[in-house]
């Protein structure tokens, strides 16, 4: 996790859209948040988070093939606390890994 999130940052996710779609919900939690075609507008307390995303070539490593969505995220009229506690939960639901 990290300590600051800025106002507006962008990541590279591996996972394809359909992944993204079924793990945004969670992800978000229990707030207003409104699906467009590539993007999602969620509420925030008086402020509000804009993302957006679109696919990228998959990064291969050997044989290995991985899919990558890039995803801007934009934070507008919400403060660093407010920014750390939704992208604390938001990095949790998201995190993936293996053991």
């Amino acid at each position: 996790m990290q300590s600051f999130y800025p106002e507006q940052f962008e990541r590279e996710m591996a996972c394809t859209p359909i992944d993204w779609l079924r793990w945004l919900p969670a992800a978000v939690g229990d707030v207003h948040w409104k699906l467009h075609d590539g993007a999602a507008g969620v509420r925030l307390g008086d402020g509000a988070l804009g993302l957006k995303w679109h696919e990228a070539p998959p990064r291969v490593i050997g044989l290995v093939r991985m899919p990558v969505l890039k995803v801007s995220f934009r934070f507008a009229g919400v403060d660093d606390a407010q920014r750390h506690a939704f992208m604390t939960r938001f990095d949790l639901y998201m995190q993936r890994g293996g053991g």
